[in-house]
């Protein structure tokens, strides 16, 4: 019986690549028990990570006193986020849910995010995993759990708050220049109250936030703060209800705990004021006057602050295309400097055109322009700034050109404008400067021919052109033509023809262009075989010349021979 033999090989062992494992922890206060604690879950994670032979510990990420309810904020989120991007880890650890976040659109744009990657995710409290497919539904219902939470401690705080604020306990120890807490009082500070002095009493002499915050800006004098005055904090100071001794709860509130955005308190919540609370660093009655005379300010606009420039259309001009007022702009121009009519240029354009890439479909008005057009709006024969300011309420600018006037009565008035800037700025003093310009620059600059501007139509008074052209065996020709040679036929002249002509005319022994420069002043083509050359010295002297014979139009028998000869009709 013969005996079989089989072989057996060697079973290969599979290696299985370790994981790259991070964890991420988060806590949002500091007063978290200690089993929930940062530190705790930063320790239980780094052990778990490094006791595991198939994971490769990355770290844990951890935010510290962090709300889970954006992401904005929380660093070590976005900094995990990234690492996964770069392809560093393979698997994230949380407690839950809750920890990974508590805005249930983050968590799970997040979560998306990573299972794209093909990054897994798992929260432990849970037991679920990102990369199973029936754990979105979970995680999407958790995340909406954890969020509803955060809206029920936002409005158990928001009732202890508004209870505070209805017994007259302000809502923390909030810092206002002029005053520091000493306990639950408020106490003056003799330093810092004279600033606050000087601002309302610079209000009261008629000087504008601007001056104030120059004036502070001169002598170094600083907020609460350290920072420079600006008109922001100049104009808070100005409203403060708090210097006059009382004190106004809820001015400003948290409408959304998600987003967390504070939003001054218009009306849509009760105020609660509290009489008598603290020492009044300004009466009542200079606060109530200094209130009535911000709103005079704010009604009439940049008119009440004498720092600015302003004048009658100052606030009163609209775009209807974007809702920006216009502006005033002063420009130089070296034209009108010249011209001896004044060395700026003041237009009034959109607002939106002066910020960076901003543009508007309305035109630039001039000034003058502006005046001209609401004269003849008021029915007026020459512009009053005084009429305008009683009579007309505002103006609106539509594109392309047109100004709508709204007056004091009511009445709506259309008005359509043109720019005449150039035309109106173009004097008589301007054209003798730039004749005599242009004369100066055709004799003297060697980029322009003796004959360019000097040769000109009799019929049209058009100014002939220079055209080049070069032949077969290589020669450059030069002609000068009429622009409106097709409907005058004024006849066209070879330059080499008009050189030999005036070189006839001129006594010269070989052609000279300078000469030419200095003694021509104008060539006038009368017809096809008269020129008239008028010289520096006023004599005009008529020179007979023959254009080259123009050949005759196509016959029928002469087209026929053509095409007999060369096969195709050119």
């Amino acid at each position: 019986m013969a005996k079989s033999i089989s072989r057996i090989e060697p079973a290969k062992s599979e290696i299985i690549p370790r994981k790259r494992v991070a964890a991420y922890a988060r806590v949002s206060t500091d007063a978290e028990r200690l089993m929930h604690s940062l530190s705790a879950q930063v320790s239980y994670y780094s052990g778990l990570i490094q006791r595991t032979p198939s994971w490769i510990y990355v770290g844990v990420y951890a935010d510290e006193g962090i709300t889970g309810t954006k992401l904005s904020g929380r660093t070590e989120f976005q900094r995990m986020m990234e690492d996964c991007e770069a392809g560093k880890i393979d698997i994230i650890l949380t407690k839950s849910v809750s920890r990974f976040g508590r805005n249930t659109v983050d968590i799970l744009n997040s979560v998306r995010r990573l299972k794209q990657l093909g990054i897994e995710v798992r929260f432990e409290k849970e037991n679920l995993n990102s990369l199973d497919e029936s754990s979105e539904f979970l995680i999407t219902l958790l995340a909406s759990f954890a969020q509803a939470e955060v809206l029920s401690l936002s409005e158990n705080v928001k009732w202890g708050t508004v209870k505070r604020f209805k017994e007259g306990i302000p809502n923390g120890r909030f810092r206002i220049l002029g005053y520091r807490w000493d306990g639950d009082h408020l106490v003056i500070q003799p330093e810092e109250a004279v600033i606050v002095r000087r601002i309302f009493q610079n209000f009261l002499d008629g000087k504008s936030r601007l001056e104030t915050e120059r004036e502070f800006d001169a002598e170094g004098i600083r907020t609460i703060n350290g920072c420079r005055f600006v008109d922001s904090n100049i104009k808070v100071i100005l409203t403060n209800v708090t210097y006059t001794g009382n004190l106004l709860l809820q001015k400003e509130y948290i409408s959304d705990p998600i987003e967390k955005k504070r939003r001054k308190n218009h009306g849509e919540l009760p105020q609660y004021y509290v009489a008598g609370t603290h020492e009044a660093i300004i009466d009542q009655e200079t606060f109530d006057y200094v209130q009535a005379e911000i709103a005079r300010r704010k009604e009439l606009g940049p008119l009440a602050n004498k720092s600015l420039n302003t004048t009658c259309f100052t606030g009163k001009i609209k775009c209807e295309h974007c809702g920006c007022s216009f502006c005033r702009s002063a420009r130089s121009d070296r034209a009108l400097k010249a011209a001896g009519t004044g060395a700026k240029y003041v237009i009034w354009n959109c607002a939106t055109t002066r910020r960076k890439g901003g543009h508007c479909e309305t035109k630039d008005i001039p000034e003058y322009i502006l005046k001209r057009v609401c004269a003849e709006a008021l029915g007026m024969a020459t512009f009053d700034e005084k009429a305008f300011l009683e009579r007309v309420e505002r103006i609106t600018i539509r594109a392309p050109r047109t100004i709508t006037f709204y007056f004091s009565d009511g009445t709506v008035l259309e008005r359509e404008w043109r720019s005449t800037a150039k035309k109106d700025s173009w004097t008589p003093e301007m054209k003798t400067m730039q004749r005599e310009w242009m004369e100066n620059y055709r004799r003297s600059s060697s980029a322009c021919s003796e004959f360019s501007s000097r040769i000109r139509c009799a019929s049209c008074g058009g100014h002939y052109r220079k055209q080049s052209s070069t032949l077969t065996n290589g020669e450059k020709v030069v002609h000068w033509r009429c622009p409106n040679m097709k409907e005058c036929h004024a006849p066209a002249i070879k330059e080499n023809v008009l050189r030999e002509e005036l070189c006839r005319t001129l006594h010269m022994q070989t052609y000279d262009p300078a000469l030419v420069r200095e003694k021509v002043v104008s060539i006038n083509v009368i017809s096809a075989t008269e020129i008239i050359c008028q010289l520096s010295n006023g004599d005009e002297i008529s020179i007979p010349w023959k254009t080259r014979r123009s050949m005759p139009p196509w016959s029928e028998e002469r087209r026929k021979k053509w095409s007999e000869t060369h096969g195709t009709k050119q």
